[in-house]
């Protein structure tokens, strides 16, 4: 974990030094070193600067919502890419703009609810006919509800070219161009979400050992996996309120943070922090 951490102060320097313009490394270090000329203070702290620390938060959010909607799940497939969760949130701020939405705040909550919703359906479709979490049915019924979703998002473009730059903004994705007033509209979010994350750990390893055995520890399987659907949509909410739906970061980083943490999954929300970013 010291070594994740040490990589991703690294990285996050790296991203400070290097980019796109003529500002290069050596004017970027002298910035950071207090000193450097307008054009590269700008560059660094305007542009650079929001684009790293909200790179960072977006890669925490997906890679603990991943974890916890395999753990919930338990099925290591699931994904919010994949289960839909990004597409319903990507759609919900798509619909919000062509509305006239336009506060940061907003399109925070509707892409939280957008989340909520698409999860919802997914898996209220994977257990159609007593399927339970079938692992290659929920991952094509997300698919299904992504591909509808991505289509109903694509369509909205044809009808109003106000909002088209927008819309096609949140059907992509991309870190460019936010600021840092984006990230301290989804932050009281995310503090609510690590407040719930904090309280259903251990709920959910014992869930892990199967609902008979979490019931006999005194856990109620129901209640924190509403929990875990609530947090995740929270979660993947934030993340495309100002980064746009990014696909697989919530597949792969729970599969590596097991590898080093083990299968408790307290351990692997740990190591999901910093591997979600890298």
């Amino acid at each position: 974990l010291a070594l994740l951490l040490a990589a991703l102060t690294l990285v996050g320097v790296a991203s400070l030094l290097v980019g796109a313009g003529e500002v290069t490394p050596a004017r970027a270090l002298a910035v950071l070193t207090g000193g450097g000329d307008d054009e590269a203070r700008f560059v660094i702290w305007e542009l650079r600067g929001p684009r790293t620390l909200i790179g960072m938060v977006v890669g925490m959010a997906l890679g603990v919502s991943g974890a916890l909607l395999q753990s919930m799940a338990r099925n290591p497939l699931a994904e919010p890419g994949l289960l839909g969760v990004s597409a319903g949130s990507a759609f919900a701020v798509a619909l919000a703009l062509v509305l006239g939405a336009s506060a940061a705040a907003l399109r925070v909550s509707v892409a939280q609810l957008g989340a909520l919703g698409g999860c919802l359906v997914v898996m209220w479709a994977a257990r159609l006919g007593g399927a339970g979490n079938d692992p290659v049915r929920l991952v094509l019924a997300g698919a299904v509800l992504s591909g509808l979703l991505m289509a109903l998002s694509s369509l909205l473009l044809l009808f109003d070219q106000r909002a088209a730059d927008e819309i096609r903004f949140w059907v992509i994705g991309s870190l460019a161009g936010r600021r840092l007033e984006d990230l301290q509209a989804i932050l009281p979010s995310l503090a609510l979400a690590a407040i719930i994350t904090l309280m259903i750990g251990r709920p959910l390893a014992a869930l892990a050992l199967g609902e008979r055995v979490a019931v006999g520890l005194g856990h109620h399987p129901r209640l924190v996996r509403i929990l875990a659907i609530v947090v995740v949509a929270i979660l993947v909410g934030a993340a495309t309120a100002i980064a746009g739906p990014i696909a697989f970061v919530g597949l792969v980083v729970p599969f590596a943070a097991r590898a080093l943490a083990g299968p408790d999954i307290r351990r692997t929300l740990w190591f999901c922090l910093p591997l979600g970013p890298l």
